[in-house]
């Protein structure tokens, strides 16, 4: 029988504790769920409020991966769910994971979380703008990082705050907290910007998602402002070989990176760094921090 477990007056059934989700660190199921209590506060405040998509993996990574944005049959009824609606006049229903049980009921299915940049208060007004650094072989993290920098730079001259985390992947994500703004309009912002970068720095990026474009360079992707788009939430432990997370990062680290390990962060190394460093993107949580796209 499966051990069941209050949390915050809810009753959790909370599976399979003992099996083993990552072979390579020997990584189970219930260290996973514990790092999930442990983070909770950090990661709650940034999928608050946002509908959350899953990328299921419930016999690890090595098993078989499905991604779902629809709520998952048997979620208990006291799961907040809201109202998306699609591109077309049809909708649907997906989770919010508001608080503790939620966040570990989400777990106990071994998910990654993925949600868009906007709130189900305002569908399709984004008030975060992002970009995903995705690093074609043989570059890697480290020539992320020297767009990251351009970008910073270029994103500063408009007046936006810039932060970033890693995705958990290869690659970084650069984050900034923007006033509500319709999700088309930012997207067309990031893709002027992204060209811009493959016209500033030639060889080095890519702003069209081609693969034969791609080997050596880091491809920009700005789509992940549409409205339709969704992104690895922070802190969120990603379906990899290794339990990597999408981890918050400092600027400096992103400054001194000169290998791919140095922003590579397993998922028992997040509470000592936020410890170390709180919450890198809690200025994404505050309103004053959010500055309007130019134009």
């Amino acid at each position: 029988m499966s051990p069941i477990t209050v949390v915050e007056g809810r009753r959790l059934s909370l599976t399979n504790l003992d099996k083993v989700l990552y072979p390579r660190t020997g990584t189970t199921k219930g260290e996973l769920l514990h790092y999930y209590a442990t983070t909770a506060g950090a990661l709650l405040a940034h999928v608050h409020d946002r509908p959350v998509s899953f990328l299921r993996y419930p016999d690890g990574p090595g098993g078989q991966q499905f991604f779902t944005k629809n709520v998952p049959p048997g979620t208990p009824a006291w799961v907040k769910t809201t109202e998306v609606p699609g591109s077309t006049a049809k909708s649907r229903q997906q989770v919010l994971v508001r608080d503790v049980p939620t966040l570990m009921w989400a777990a106990n299915l071994v998910v990654e979380l993925h949600t868009p940049q906007w709130t189900a208060a305002a569908p399709r007004i984004a008030d975060r703008l992002v970009f995903d650094l995705d690093p074609g072989a043989p570059a890697t993290i480290v020539e992320c990082c020297g767009v990251a920098r351009w970008l910073r730079e270029r994103l500063a001259a408009d007046g936006l705050n810039v932060y970033a985390k890693t995705s958990g992947s290869k690659g970084l994500h650069i984050l900034v907290p923007i006033e509500p703004t319709p999700s088309d309009d930012v997207t067309a912002y990031a893709k002027a910007i992204a060209v811009e970068a493959e016209r500033t720095l030639p060889g080095h990026v890519v702003h069209r998602m081609t693969k034969a474009l791609r080997p050596g360079k880091v491809f920009i992707d700005f789509s992940q402002n549409s409205a339709s788009k969704t992104t690895a939430a922070p802190y969120t432990v990603r379906a990899r070989e290794l339990p990597t997370v999408s981890a918050p990062v400092t600027w400096d680290e992103i400054e001194t990176c000169t290998a791919p390990e140095q922003l590579t962060f397993l998922f028992d190394a997040v509470a000592e760094r936020r410890e170390r460093h709180g919450d890198l993107l809690a200025p994404l949580l505050n309103l004053n921090r959010a500055r309007p796209l130019p134009g």
